[in-house]
């Protein structure tokens, strides 16, 4: 089936939805609204859901040489450290669902996509992001910021939580402040105290905050996320400059594997977190959403690139299986939307959990902590992960 398809988004989930389709045979050109490629200096988790994923499309192997794969997932109490539980990564995570769990610098991860992408001679404008669209039952015309338009066959919106595509699809509405904001920093490993860190993904939580970090590149660099509930601050920009003094500050009388890499940073990223209601349309004919265009995720689970990276496959299977485009496209909506609606929702839930919100947040945290030293609580957490890390989309779909 030759079709020329336009995706408006270059990040990560518009990449690899280029490398599916071209691993398809379809013609596609990716044109992205920044003026240069690149990601922000921060570490994302890739479980073994979206690796499966990586693997098709032939970037997996890269992903690990640049990665670092964790041993364990850890939650533990800000002050005290006690374990609330742990779900055990690496070769036991390998050999459970059949690939790794590793985690990666982001800007690592977009430069083997866009690598794979120039491999294959794909087109990549910059510089050129997409307005909006026009359509009848016999055209598509895609409309750029710059008053240019181009008729193609297809129109992927793969460009964020602010997308014009499913604004001018859906109408124009606002993403919602959640009352969060996100730190971000990453710290050479070198400048810390040796052992410090622990080679897991480490989640610390306390009231009205958390705070989370890792390993990449090896275990050269450490990230950290550190969220808090805050509404003085609404700037969604990933490039607005945190002050390093007042994120120490926010976390003054936490566990010192805290304070020590706090102390170490020199600088840190602030942004607002933003959030939609899931939606139950995702297509418009010819026209197709994909990523945080249509289920923007709050980082509570670790999943948003995950699942716009499952997107990716899961829309090029059904354009190379089904002969009417329409159709394609509406099965791949019927297909991601329970599946996404779950997490986007889930990962809301942990918010509350991590920040200790209620009293029945701390109840739950409180089962936990006595289910740790029955050493029960591991496996209720495992239970709780393991739709998402078992799903391997790859396996389903052939």
């Amino acid at each position: 089936m030759s079709k020329k398809i336009v995706i408006a988004g270059a990040g990560i989930g518009g990449l690899c939805a280029a490398l599916a389709f071209a691993k398809r045979g379809f013609e596609v050109a990716v044109y992205e609204q920044s003026p240069q490629l690149g990601e922000v200096g921060a570490g994302l988790q890739l479980s073994p859901n979206a690796m499966h994923v990586l693997q098709a499309l032939g970037v997996a192997e890269q992903v690990k040489t640049k990665g670092f794969r964790p041993k364990s997932a850890v939650m533990r109490h800000y002050h005290t450290g006690k374990t609330y539980f742990t779900v055990p990564l690496g070769d036991l995570a390998t050999q459970k669902y059949g690939i790794d769990y590793v985690h990666i610098h982001r800007a690592d991860l977009h430069a083997i996509l866009q690598q794979a992408c120039e491999a294959l001679q794909l087109p990549i404008y910059l510089g050129q992001g997409v307005q909006g669209y026009c359509q009848t039952t016999q055209n598509l015309s895609i409309q750029f910021e710059n008053g240019v338009s181009l008729d193609a066959d297809l129109l992927i919106g793969a460009d964020g939580i602010k997308s014009k595509v499913q604004a001018c699809m859906l109408g124009q509405t606002a993403a919602q402040f959640t009352g969060q904001v996100a730190w971000r920093g990453v710290v050479a490993a070198n400048k810390l105290p040796q052992g410090l860190i622990k080679p897991n993904a480490n989640l610390w939580v306390g009231p009205g905050k958390h705070f989370v970090s890792y390993y990449l590149r090896g275990g050269e660099l450490v990230n950290f996320v550190a969220v808090q509930e805050r509404t003085d601050w609404q700037k969604e920009s990933w490039n607005e400059p945190g002050d390093i003094h007042e994120l120490r500050e926010t976390f003054t009388g936490w566990h010192p594997e805290v304070t020590e890499l706090l102390a170490a940073t020199e600088s840190c990223f602030l942004w607002a977190l933003f959030d939609r209601q899931p939606l139950s349309q995702w297509t418009d004919h010819n026209v197709a959403l994909l990523g945080d265009a249509c289920h923007p995720m709050l980082p509570f689970l670790a999943q948003g690139a995950a699942m716009a990276i499952e997107d990716s496959y899961v829309l090029a299977h059904y354009l190379a299986t089904e002969n009417n485009t329409a159709s394609a496209l509406k099965t791949y909506q019927e297909q991601r939307l329970t599946r996404t609606r779950e997490i986007q929702l889930g990962a809301r839930k942990n918010a509350s959990l991590y920040h200790m919100i209620s009293p029945l947040d701390q109840a739950k945290l409180a089962v936990l902590s006595g289910l740790s030293t029955m050493g029960l609580s591991d496996s209720l957490a495992a239970n709780k992960l393991d739709p998402i890390y078992a799903y391997n989309i790859v396996e389903q779909l052939n």
